[in-house]
């Protein structure tokens, strides 16, 4: 399981957690639930979409898929979601950091901090809702192709994580894309970028969520 250290409210009310393996926050310390909606959700225009289908890279402590479950549930249209999470946090951790916040109370994420592994299982997978979690190295996972509707790319940060921010990854990411699918990610680091656009995607640079000047998205566009 992965060490974690002090639990973080941030500005906005919502939390997220210190990771000491990296040495960061699982989400921005400017705002968890506003990095979520504004960089992730709406990024990927998955609030608007009728039934999407997301692949997240970096699960974290949930809030991404949190703030996911929410929206589909008051917009009443499914949801498919698989997440990978190479080193998880503790069940204890999941559920100081989404007490009282947004999807808490989702019979999903209820089942999720029910189920959450207390040593290294492959999978788990949820019957409240089309969600698999899988504990692996999403380096040499099967990622399949041209399904996801959008990928959440949540990973920490290309200096302390590289291995999934590179040209190599990023390519088979942007294969997983269905025609018009999005990716979004937080970053906008120069490097990020170039590997976005090498892999053939569309790519946006856009205002950032608190405490970031800009993030990213890039699409992949039919036909190309």
């Amino acid at each position: 399981m992965a060490e974690t250290g002090k639990i973080i409210t941030t500005p906005d009310g919502s939390r997220t957690a210190h990771n000491e393996r990296f040495g960061e926050a699982y989400g921005s310390r400017h705002g968890a639930a506003a990095q979520a909606h504004h960089v992730f959700l709406n990024g990927t225009e998955t609030n608007t979409h009728p039934a999407p289908r997301i692949l997240e890279i970096g699960f974290g402590v949930g809030v991404n898929y949190r703030a996911t479950l929410r929206d589909t549930a008051e917009r009443g249209v499914p949801l498919e979601y698989v997440a990978y999470e190479f080193d998880p946090a503790a069940a204890e951790v999941l559920k100081e950091v989404a007490e009282g916040g947004e999807g808490a109370d989702h019979p999903a994420w209820l089942e999720l901090v029910q189920k959450w592994p207390a040593s290294s299982t492959d999978h788990l997978s949820l019957t409240a809702a089309s969600c698999i979690i899988h504990f692996a190295d999403v380096l040499t996972a099967d990622l399949g192709e041209e399904w996801a509707t959008a990928i959440y790319l949540d990973g920490f940060s290309p200096t302390r994580n590289p291995e999934v921010w590179t040209p190599e990854f990023v390519g088979r990411l942007a294969k997983t894309l269905a025609p018009g699918g999005v990716l979004a990610t937080y970053s906008a680091a120069g490097h990020v970028r170039r590997a976005l656009e090498a892999a053939g995607l569309r790519v946006e640079r856009r205002p950032g969520a608190p405490g970031k000047r800009e993030c990213l998205r890039a699409m992949k566009v039919s036909g190309e």
